[in-house]
């Protein structure tokens, strides 16, 4: 078993690297070298702006490429739940958002020709426990009155075409879901901004920002200092660097993922007939898809940990068992890949983009941020460039979390409140 992503291992080699010394000047420095900072840093360079990328190590080395492998509509938490708390037209409107988001992601793959495997193919949500489903009842009449009306219910009678597996009690088909391989993407990304014309910069971790006025800023970083007429942050979780306003607001949350050996296509179509992506109900629960060599993608946040090759080996075991669990069929299965990533989570489950004393971000996507991150990167190319605002994430505050500067202490106690919450559902 290797410790090691399996969309970085099997993911061709990033060809647009920038040569030569850093820059002096540019239009828009770019910090970070993911969907986020590669898709701002594309449509700026369409447009002709000069725009450089620094990335602390390689491109697409975090989230972008350690993520579970799905791109799909919906936001991350219960839809009813959100109606509640926003009321029912910013829901909407957050709802709306990543359905665009995957069509900008498959109107990306046309345009760059990007060979990722991508495909539609739809996001079944599984009920894990009798009592779940009537939540999902509740959710599918609201969203199809509202706002997916081809989206479907299925009840236990009906889920066995679905799913080989006795684990299940109904679930709720959002026929806009797909998926595509992380890896190919993103350097099929990153190479199209190159050949646009950004900068991009690998291994130059920015060690200093300073405000000069306005939006111009002296970025410094172990290579040279740039001044930058405006700065887009776009760095996820990450923890490192002159950042703490923003890293009080995110908070990095461990998910983990296992590649079995490539299956073949009886027991996958035996197991996962329509082939989709598939996430359960629970809070502390799974998500799962298949690869085009027909691998199983199985990956969840296994333990409430930081990742580390430790800690990912120990949620690996944790994973297998759990796969097992639901799908005996593969029971015996090799696991070929295992890994771990970071999620970065925000206190309300929402992505926040705009604008911080000077600074341009958009973050925090909270495990949904495959499609959310590359639309964003044109939506905050459009404010960079003062064409015109599209950012449905912008918000009056965004408030730090009491307690937190950077280190997530309560992450076991969160993993036990979850889990309690999962037995008593």
């Amino acid at each position: 078993m290797k410790l090691e992503s399996f969309w970085q291992a099997t993911a061709p080699a990033f060809t647009g690297a920038a040569s030569g010394a850093l820059p002096s000047v540019a239009d828009v420095v770019v910090i970070g070298g993911g969907f986020t900072g590669i898709s701002t840093a594309l449509n700026l360079a369409r447009q002709g702006i000069n725009v450089v990328v620094l990335e602390s190590g390689n491109v697409m080395s975090q989230a972008s490429a350690r993520n579970g492998g799905h791109c799909n509509t919906g936001v991350s938490q219960n839809f009813a739940s959100l109606v509640a708390s926003q009321g029912i037209e910013q829901a909407s409107r957050f709802y709306r958002a990543f359905d665009d988001a995957v069509s900008y992601v498959q109107q990306l793959v046309r345009e760059e020709q990007i060979d990722c495997d991508f495909r539609l193919c739809g996001k079944l949500k599984l009920a894990s426990k009798a009592s779940h489903f009537p939540g999902l009842r509740s959710a599918w009449q609201l969203m199809r009155d509202t706002v997916d009306p081809e989206i479907e219910l299925i009840s236990k009678d009906e889920i066995r075409r679905e799913v080989g597996s006795d684990a299940f009690h109904g679930g709720l088909l959002q026929k806009r879901g797909g998926q595509m391989h992380m890896g190919k993407f993103g350097i099929g990304l990153a190479n199209a901004a190159a050949r646009a014309g950004a900068k991009i910069f690998p291994h130059h971790a920015v060690t200093g920002l300073t405000r000069l006025d306005g939006y111009r800023h002296r970025v410094t970083t172990a290579q040279g200092e740039i001044i930058a007429e405006k700065v887009m942050m776009a760095t996820g979780v990450s923890n490192e660097g002159p950042f703490p306003w923003f890293q009080r607001r995110i908070v990095p949350v461990g998910s983990f993922i296992v590649v079995t050996e490539p299956l073949g296509d009886a027991l996958i179509e035996q197991v996962l007939p329509k082939d989709r992506t598939y996430v359960t109900s629970l809070n502390i629960g799974n998500y799962f898809r298949t690869t085009a060599d027909r691998r199983l993608v199985f990956g969840g946040r296994a333990r409430f940990a930081v990742s580390n090759p430790t800690s990912d080996s120990r949620s690996g075991d944790v994973l297998r068992a759990a796969m097992t669990a639901l799908f005996p069929q593969f029971g015996k299965s090799r696991i070929d890949y295992c890994w771990g990533g970071m999620v970065d989570m925000t206190s309300d489950r929402l992505p926040h983009a705009g604008e911080h004393d000077g600074v341009f971000y958009s973050l925090g996507y909270s495990g949904h941020g495959t499609q959310m991150s590359v639309w964003m990167g044109r939506v905050m190319a459009d404010l960079l460039a003062e064409k015109r605002n599209e950012n449905p994430w912008q918000r009056d505050t965004w408030p730090a979390l009491p307690g937190y500067h950077g280190k997530p202490w309560f992450l076991p106690l969160a993993g036990l409140y979850y889990k309690a919450k999962d037995r008593l559902s």
